[in-house]
């Protein structure tokens, strides 16, 4: 049994442990904060390639490999989402095949605007990432992921190479991060930092175009392959 002497050397202890440990993710914290803030405002490379980002209007799509009905009535759909390059909509850059119960299907991306003073003639630009994908039947934190947080997206290619091999993943991972730093937003020259989620009923016979509005919102735009010229 600790007696009250003992006790209070293990508070003391623990106490200290709680400083250490806070002190480390501090110094963490502030030293990827400062990397970062000095890529966005020093490296004259990745400045451009993000000013060079044009206005988009189609970030991928999805096409329904099969969709069957079981004895029950459970619907199993299998369908392929394809990623194209920031910029270039017929350039595939990554094609990814899901299975997901029923025919409504969520898609969950993650939105970074840069502001006027980051961006070639005073345009808004954007970064699109995908986020991850799942169905009515589960819980969106439980979704099968599209593109790996904190990774560098393969449609991004020319923002990466713009960086040293050894600053990508802190340029990458401070990007993700920022959704829950929302007081860094300006010092970076981003404007906002949001997620954007829609769903849709998917069928076969028919392509699901991801585009962009103004405001940066996706939005779905159906082609249907078994309609009548």
């Amino acid at each position: 049994m600790i007696n009250h002497r003992e006790g209070k050397i293990v508070g003391i202890l623990l106490g200290l442990t709680t400083l250490i440990v806070a002190t480390v993710l501090g110094l963490s914290f502030y030293f990827s904060s400062s990397s970062i803030h000095s890529l966005l405002t020093e490296n004259h490379a990745l400045n451009k390639a993000i000013s060079n980002l044009t206005h988009e209007e189609q970030i991928g799509f999805v096409t329904v490999l099969s969709q069957e009905t079981d004895a029950l009535g459970q619907t199993s759909t299998v369908l392929k989402f394809v990623q194209t390059a920031a910029g270039q909509p017929k350039q595939v850059v990554d094609e990814q095949i899901f299975t997901l119960q029923g025919n409504v299907v969520h898609f969950d991306a993650l939105i970074v605007k840069f502001n006027n003073h980051s961006v070639r003639e005073g345009k808004q630009r954007a970064l699109y990432l995908w986020r991850r994908i799942y169905d009515e039947h589960t819980a969106p934190e439980q979704g099968q992921i599209i593109t790996q947080p904190q990774s560098a997206p393969e449609r991004y290619y020319a923002i990466s190479k713009s960086l040293k091999m050894k600053d990508r993943s802190v340029f990458w991972e401070a990007i993700w991060s920022l959704a829950n730093d929302p007081e860094q937003l300006s010092a970076y020259g981003i404007s906002a930092v949001f997620g954007n989620v829609i769903y849709t009923k998917v069928e076969p016979g028919k392509v699901y175009l991801f585009k962009i509005n103004a405001s940066g919102q996706i939005y779905p735009d159906v082609l249907d392959f078994r309609a009548t010229p």
